[in-house]
């Protein structure tokens, strides 16, 4: 069982300004933050892709690359790229140049994307949006198995007898990550690859049918069962109490959802009611003190037969401040008592 933070890069929206905060200043807190992740002895960062203006980063490789070199045991993951709209050779170079950087810390999350911006940008045709993935996936996981690729697909020029330099330690771990759709989910179990679900609302619970359909798709695709891999992604926050919670992040956490709601047209008011149903234990919110927290994640684990759990810990752009404590709290407690659990 591995424990990791996810982050987007939130750079959260200052309301007496009417301004996003400082791009600059979030990307080097980022490092500050990620550098006590790995002292708190947590096990995995991973690192979002957006191109809006309330994200500070476009480009996970560039972020990882700059980690690498400041850490000494965490992974150094995206979280995720988004493979459809990138080119999987270069995608695949940096991502060796970051595992050699790492000393072989490096990961791929690859997923579709929830955010749409990046397939005008790089000139890429929503009508292609699952052939896109599907074939640029087809090439990644080809460029991390061979040394000389020969590939012809539909999107790109065909490759004839190429190797990508420089090489990374090993076979580059890759994880398929998914929103719930069934399609991706056993696409992820045929390949045999490490699923990642983002679960951010309603209740985990409903997440049970699909992981163990991957599970079962998985072992009939001939994947050996002892190697299966499921991680969640959820939103966390951790700090003295729920009361507290309620006091210092409701109200950035809401702002952020009603305006991703209202820009997809599904939802007008995050209520504070949907807030603390969502920290319930029923509910998809790992949020409260380190021990309810914690008591949170033993359930999921016990739930799904985790062996991943990802705190994602910046939506709404919390402080520099909040977000420190955070990780120190996940670090410090929570980790700690999940895994005392599962000694008894």
């Amino acid at each position: 069982m591995k424990f990791g933070i996810g982050m987007f890069g939130d750079t959260g929206y200052d309301r007496l300004t009417n301004r996003f905060r400082d791009p600059e200043q979030r990307l080097k807190e980022i490092v500050d933050e990620v550098k006590l992740a790995d002292d708190a002895g947590i096990d995995i960062f991973a690192m979002g892709e957006h191109h809006r203006e309330d994200y500070a980063v476009s480009a996970p490789e560039i972020m990882l690359a700059a980690l690498s070199t400041v850490t000494k045991n965490i992974i150094v993951s995206s979280g995720v790229n988004v493979i459809s709209s990138a080119d999987p050779v270069k995608l695949y170079q940096d991502y060796a140049m970051i595992d050699l950087l790492s000393g072989g810390r490096a990961e791929i999350m690859a997923g579709r994307g929830s955010f749409i911006e990046s397939f005008p940008l790089f000139g890429q045709d929503l009508h292609d949006y699952d052939e896109l993935f599907s074939e640029k996936l087809e090439l990644l996981l080809q460029l991390n198995k061979e040394e000389k690729i020969n590939w012809t697909g539909k999107f790109r020029p065909t490759i004839k007898d190429q190797t990508v330099y420089p090489r990374p330690k090993r076979e580059i771990p890759v994880w398929i990550a998914v929103g719930g759709t069934p399609a991706s989910v056993f696409r992820a179990a045929q390949l045999g690859l490490p699923i990642m679900f983002a679960i951010i609302g309603g209740s985990p619970s409903q997440f049970k049918p699909l992981v163990e359909y991957y599970k079962e798709q998985y072992t009939l695709a001939g994947h050996d069962s002892t190697k299966i891999e499921v991680g969640i992604h959820s939103h966390t926050y951790i700090t003295d109490s729920k009361q507290t919670v309620l006091k210092d992040y409701y109200t950035v956490y809401a702002f952020q959802m009603d305006k991703i709601g209202k820009e997809r047209g599904w939802r007008s008011n995050y209520t504070q009611s949907q807030f603390e149903a969502g920290m319930s234990m029923q509910g998809a919110l790992y949020m409260g003190n380190a021990e309810e927290v914690a008591e949170k994640i033993i359930h999921t684990i016990k739930m799904f037969g985790l062996t991943r759990f990802i705190a994602h810990i910046d939506v709404g752009g919390p402080s520099h401040k909040e977000l420190m404590k955070t990780i120190e709290l996940l670090g410090s407690k929570v980790i700690p008592i999940v895994k005392k659990h599962f000694e008894k």
